[in-house]
């Protein structure tokens, strides 16, 4: 059994860096922090997607932490809640996922984490439970006992659903059972504390007032920062804005992807993202708002130590000569994908299939917004078909994204 380590240095950073908020309060759970009891504590992750981005890591980086201490973590899999669907930050009813969705999207969750998480600690091993396990199980009696503890007030109180309700659009009651599942799963799983992102606060204290009432005993949840741009306000890590840095990119795409970011956003990604001390993170910050640094080798500095978290020393210097050599001398990467064209396949249809767009809106907004050239020169007709006078051109889609064409008949 791994003995709990109480060094106060430690434990301090643990309760500042990335966090926002401890309640009932930081100096609570210091104390018991510093007793030397060893707490239980967790993250729920719902599996609406096959990819964990820079925001998710934020967390398991902490809970590692926890681990490392000698405290008990959980990483949990919200397998049966993500079929529900979160409202948070949704201004529209998700969509629900069948089972079979699910599973196809944990796959490689464990995969994506195992740099920043030792799953191979025999010691203090971190445990991994999936919450259809009990929720699965619940009677229809047993929901009606849990809703109980809360009121309709209580749900309309999240923002949300308060903007839903002033546009006149539809709240499904299925939305509400979440918070009430996701509270559920502290009560299964008889934890100390919680960790989460702002945007989770709601259901986190939810699960607070379902282990008091049904447990008596306390939860301490502990709210992390989440990755948000401090001028626009926007999610730094969002899908739909083009701007998510995944963990299960390749080394050149998370680089490039690092080095695309804002320069506003240096100064939280270095503290939420990497292994470098508070100390000289402040160090950069300083240079940063100085102006005596280019912000661009500042951004270098952190897409390399993010990129060798997840890929190693030698692909992230891999990656940084990659980036200066097509972006600063404004060359072609040394090694290029080939890509079959047909004569006379539509540009769109080239874009979706080779992953150079997400769809064919996506392929008709990148040529409409000058995205898309062919040996460095714009393509402006999306509705261009490819002939023979393209074989051997140099397809670049964005910044990053090169593909050689071959013209087959």
């Amino acid at each position: 059994m791994a003995k709990v380590i109480t060094d106060e240095k430690t434990i301090d950073e643990l309760l500042d860096r990335s966090v926002v908020e401890v309640l009932p309060s930081k100096k609570e759970l210091k104390a018991v922090l510093m007793s030397g009891k060893k707490i239980r504590i967790y993250i729920g992750t719902d599996a609406t997607g096959t990819s964990l981005h820079l925001g998710h890591a934020t967390n398991y980086i902490i809970l590692e932490k926890f681990r490392k201490l000698g405290h008990e973590v959980i990483f949990l899999i919200g397998d049966f809640t993500s079929r529900i669907g979160d409202p948070t930050d949704k201004l529209a009813v998700r969509k629900q996922l069948t089972r079979a969705d699910v599973n196809k999207n944990i796959k490689t969750w464990l995969k994506q984490i195992r740099p920043i998480i030792n799953f191979d600690d025999k010691k203090n091993p971190v445990k991994i439970k999936f919450n259809h396990d009990w929720l699965s199980r619940l009677t229809f009696e047993d929901v009606v006992n849990i809703a109980s503890n809360f009121t309709v007030q209580q749900m309309l109180e999240r923002d949300m659903f308060e903007k839903r309700i002033k546009e006149e659009k539809p709240i499904y009651l299925h939305e509400f059972f979440y918070p009430l599942m996701q509270g559920y799963d502290s009560v299964a799983m008889d934890v100390d504390a919680e960790m989460c992102g702002n945007d989770q606060k709601f259901n986190a204290l939810a699960g607070r007032t379902l282990l008091r009432k049904i447990k008596n005993r306390e939860k301490f949840v502990f709210i992390t920062t989440l990755l948000e741009n401090p001028i626009t306000k926007e999610k730094m890590m969002s899908k739909s804005l083009g701007t998510g840095v995944f963990l299960d990119e390749n080394n050149i795409n998370m680089f490039g992807k690092i080095m695309a970011q804002p320069d506003e956003n240096i100064p939280q990604l270095f503290t939420d993202c990497t292994y470098l001390s508070l100390e000289e993170i402040e160090k950069i910050n300083k240079q940063l708002v100085s102006g005596k640094v280019n912000p661009r080798d500042l951004k270098i500095k952190l897409a390399h130590e993010i990129t060798k978290i997840y890929h190693g020393e030698k692909k992230a210097i891999e990656a940084q000569k990659h980036f200066e050599q097509v972006f600063s001398k404004k060359e072609l990467p040394s090694e290029i994908s080939e890509i079959k064209v047909s004569v006379g396949e539509f540009l769109i249809d080239v874009l979706v299939k080779n992953g150079l767009a997400t769809s064919k809106a996506d392929a008709r907004r990148k040529v409409d917004q000058g995205g898309i050239k062919a040996d460095n020169e714009v393509i402006r007709d999306w509705q261009l078909k490819l002939d023979k006078g393209f074989d051997g051109k140099i397809l670049k889609a964005g910044k990053r994204e090169f593909r050689k064409i071959k013209i087959v008949k």
